[in-house]
């Protein structure tokens, strides 16, 4: 995607991935404030650990808990969390309900940016997570509310999120067999579920939604969203989020690889 924009840009730059133990996060973000580095995007388990290791946070960071994004100015390293507004962006494309309740399913750095974002956009939050005390702390901190699955109101939920990371390393692993082996459960007849996942395309959560006559969306939106802010943090240039979903389609011509930026 970062490749696409930077031809798309005119900018002689890379993107390129790469994998950081937690032991070498420090030295990993450390490197970054070589002149030639214009930031970095951080996954899954270091979008919390990282903070610590910044200069500053924007407001978004540091309310949410999380860092997706670190842009390196003059020496200086600041975290953003550009998943909050690229996930209510790809919402917006989905066509999501407005308001109204939502679940959030999980409690780490990818649940916390979807509760941050809802609340903000007035939705009602609960949050549901295989550790309640986990969703407790969570809804304490953002809002929302924490919710046991065998009693949350699902019949008034209007959007289900998987901000988990169920279903990323086991396709056939769904978020909500964690709390119960039973039927999808009933939602709001126009609801949306949006796995957050887009490796694999389709999970079993998407499967199961749309085998109950559900709107569901995958990850890959909010992929392109959040990327195409990042991208204009670190260098200025606001590109098209098309260009960003373009590189994301594998049939695409020469398309480059992507950089892992999963919840």
């Amino acid at each position: 995607m970062h490749r696409a924009a930077f031809a798309y840009a005119g900018i002689d730059g890379d993107y390129a991935a790469r994998r950081v133990l937690t032991a070498d996060l420090p030295e990993a973000v450390a490197g970054l404030r070589d002149s030639a580095v214009l930031g970095a995007n951080l996954s899954l388990p270091h979008k919390e650990s990282v903070l610590a290791l910044l200069d500053s946070l924007t407001p978004a960071a540091r309310a949410i808990g999380a860092v997706n994004t670190i842009i390196h100015k003059g020496g200086k390293l600041h975290g953003d969390n550009t998943d909050a507004p690229g996930f209510l962006a790809a919402l917006a494309d989905a066509d999501a309900p407005k308001g109204g309740l939502s679940v959030v399913l999980g409690a780490g750095g990818a649940a916390r940016a979807a509760v941050y974002a809802l609340r903000q956009a007035g939705h009602e939050v609960l949050i549901v997570n295989r550790t309640h005390a986990r969703a407790q702390a969570l809804a304490a901190e953002l809002g929302g509310r924490a919710a046991w699955p065998e009693t949350a109101p699902w019949s008034a939920v209007t959007l289900l999120v998987n901000a988990s990371s169920a279903g990323l390393d086991a396709p056939e692993d769904s978020p909500l067999s964690t709390f119960s082996s039973a039927t999808f459960p009933t939602l709001a007849p126009a609801a949306l579920v949006y796995d957050m996942v887009y490796r694999p395309a389709e999970t079993r959560l998407l499967r199961d939604a749309r085998a109950v006559g559900l709107r569901a969306e995958n990850g890959l939106g909010m992929l392109a969203h959040q990327a195409r802010l990042a991208f204009a943090a670190w260098t200025g240039v606001d590109v098209p989020v098309s260009v960003f979903l373009e590189a994301l389609n594998p049939e695409a011509e020469d398309a480059a690889p992507t950089g892992d930026t999963t919840p």
